[in-house]
């Protein structure tokens, strides 16, 4: 049937492009707060190295004029303490640290300075630092220095963090 054209029904819907939806749907679950697009993300869990860092990232965020993305990575254990199985598999601790932090955090008084939010994730510290980095696209990520034997053994966030972010990393001593 050549030169023979099949008109398309007046009520057919035009397929819409499922690249499209795919981005949608990754913009909607990515969603973040515009007020801290470019703010300053700071790796906390109360210790004395990054409450060292949440001071210089409050600091940095003061004289930038941006916000203060603050994140606590719960704990994120093998099971293989537990279970003895082989490969390893990675089970999220309940973490009610990010509550008290929370607490703590809204009644301290030098956060009064800068807008700030706090994000709870859980897994690998790295890897979510840099992903809240992304998804605010955050100007620096500020962390402490690991101390102890820990940071000896398993290597320090902050050394990791550096060698793998995708923006500038400030580790505070």
């Amino acid at each position: 049937m050549a030169g023979h054209e099949i008109p398309e029904p007046a009520d057919r819907k035009q397929v819409a492009d499922p690249t499209s939806d795919l981005r949608a749907a990754e913009e909607s679950r990515h969603s973040c707060d515009p007020a801290f697009r470019h703010g300053v993300v700071v790796g906390f869990d109360g210790s004395t190295s990054s409450e060292r860092a949440l001071a210089y990232a409050i600091g940095m965020a003061r004289r930038s004029g941006s916000g203060l993305i603050i994140v606590h990575v719960a704990n994120r254990l093998p099971t293989t303490v537990w279970a003895g199985c082989e490969p390893p598999v990675f089970v999220d601790v309940p973490d009610h640290r990010t509550e008290v932090l929370g607490l703590e955090l809204a009644c301290a008084d030098y956060l009064t300075e800068v807008p700030w939010i706090l994000v709870e994730r859980g897994g690998d510290i790295c890897h979510e630092l840099e992903e809240v980095g992304r998804e605010y696209s955050a100007d620096a990520i500020v962390v402490g220095s690991t101390q102890g034997i820990v940071g000896r053994i398993f290597g320090s966030v902050a050394g990791r963090l550096a060698r793998r972010a995708q923006r500038p990393v400030v580790v505070i001593p």
